[in-house]
């Protein structure tokens, strides 16, 4: 039987810790965008409370292994921080696409919308959810960042409660105007379930990921000992 050196060894080690964050990044992204996609099919009033819920509660599950940030915009600012390296960052952007994608997929498939409209920006109003989504973005990745990785921190018990009520304040605060996505991954799948109409898509991922970065680097510039 061949033995593994301890190079070897470490490898498979990593590549094992890898799949596990990859598969908590696409679980717990799949059900925040699945929880958006359901709750908005069903016309529920309390939309923007079960998809906070649903953010802070995979956070709390899924946090102490991979960070639980289930937002490609949130790995942007990991990113720039400091926190996760540029390979780490595609695997998990990868994995949080997908898990949107399928989610909205599985939507389609098990929910018959009570009445949804496509959300269909242009002059005023596209410059209005471009605002809006920088700056809520800006605010979710900001906390994130200070909650969950930040040394003045450690351990503590409140980061997913913190995240989830920023985006619930999110949603109240400016749905009605850009449809409150925050997350590249939540927009994909918003517009692959009708909700926001695909000519305009792109303002949310790019909103969204120059957010991030600029969340990241503010952290960077607030916080210079916490490397």
């Amino acid at each position: 039987m061949d033995v593994l050196t301890p190079q070897e060894t470490a490898k498979v080690v990593a590549a094992r810790g890898t799949g596990r964050k990859l598969a908590v990044e696409l679980i717990g992204t799949f059900f925040l965008v699945f929880t958006v996609g359901a709750s908005v099919y069903s016309g529920s009033a309390l939309a923007p409370l079960a998809i906070g819920a649903s953010l802070m509660v995979m956070i709390y599950a899924g946090g102490h292994v991979s960070g639980g940030h289930y937002n490609p915009a949130v790995t942007m600012a990991v990113l720039v921080r400091g926190r996760i390296g540029l390979g780490g960052a595609v695997g998990y952007w990868i994995a949080q696409l997908v898990a949107g994608l399928l989610a909205a997929l599985v939507v389609r498939g098990i929910i018959t919308p009570a009445s949804v409209k496509t959300l269909t920006l242009s002059g005023h109003a596209l410059t209005a959810a471009i605002v809006a989504e920088l700056l809520f973005t800006f605010a979710l990745a900001y906390v994130v960042l200070n909650v969950a990785t930040s040394k003045d921190h450690p351990d503590n018990s409140f980061y997913g409660l913190a995240i989830g009520f920023t985006v619930l304040a999110g949603a109240v605060a400016v749905g009605g105007i850009s449809g409150g996505a925050f997350n590249p991954a939540v927009a994909l799948g918003g517009a692959t379930m009708d909700l926001f109409a695909w000519p305009t898509f792109w303002l949310y991922p790019v909103a969204e990921l120059v957010a991030g970065a600029a969340a990241g680097l503010a952290f960077r510039v607030l916080n210079p000992n916490d490397k």
